[in-house]
């Protein structure tokens, strides 16, 4: 079953539990580790941190689009939503943690408060998808269960829940097939069936566990997989 296919109060408690996961990690990192590299590059966990803080505010737009019929964007443009990132990267690490919680908390709260009849109401995400606002439990789930590996202090892909693993490797093949690349490129999750991502003759074939098969697939590296031909890394998903 994917993500999308579970009850909305389901969805709703996989997103609280990553968030939970992820605050449990920066909690386990002391003031001084945020100014260290996160596992994305060009990123300080301090960056990392802000942007999920402020992912969550955006979501908190979309919310109170469907609540309201008024269209509000999740950012007014890509070089606003990177500006908002590098100056929340240079507060002060309490400040930085107020960001984070307060947004959840005003997140979980506009979950709460939206009429039933709402979530049903389509609005546009920040890559220009038309969706209903139901998606937000999964765009925040997905954002906060790999950005907590990517604080690089011990979150693993090993650690999430096999729906939120199969919908991910799901999304990632997808995206591939429609942007034309991973040609030859096939995926074998250990005890399921091989993934080609299109139907050109195979050239490399990345073989592991399904937490290490997403891992690899998310690039976030070749933990717990092997690959056989060239390890070019995988194609871009995001």
């Amino acid at each position: 079953m994917a993500f999308n296919d579970l009850d909305l109060s389901e969805r709703l408690d996989l997103a609280r539990r990553g968030t939970a996961y992820f605050a449990q990690r920066l909690a386990d990192l002391p003031d001084g580790g945020l100014s260290g590299p996160s596992l994305l590059d060009g990123w300080t966990r301090a960056h990392l941190v802000a942007h999920v803080g402020y992912n969550a505010a955006a979501l908190c737009r979309l919310l109170d689009w469907a609540a309201t019929g008024v269209e509000t964007p999740m950012y007014e443009s890509a070089e606003q939503r990177a500006q908002e990132i590098a100056e929340g990267a240079t507060l002060s690490p309490a400040a930085i943690r107020n960001l984070f919680e307060h947004t959840v908390a005003r997140l979980d709260g506009s979950w709460r408060s939206l009429p039933d009849a709402a979530w049903n109401a389509e609005v546009r995400t920040a890559q220009g998808r038309t969706v209903p606002v139901s998606e937000t439990a999964w765009i925040r789930s997905r954002e906060v269960w790999i950005h907590a590996v990517d604080l690089g202090n011990g979150g693993r892909f090993g650690d999430f829940p096999t729906v939120v693993l199969e919908s991910l490797l799901a999304e990632i093949v997808g995206m591939w097939r429609r942007k034309g690349e991973g040609g030859g490129l096939v995926l074998q999750v250990d005890g399921a069936a091989s993934v080609a991502v299109d139907e050109t003759a195979e050239t490399r074939r990345v073989s592991g566990s399904l937490a290490g098969v997403v891992r690899w697939a998310a690039g976030r590296g070749a933990v717990g997989v092997t690959v056989a031909g060239a390890d070019e890394g995988p194609p871009r998903w995001l």
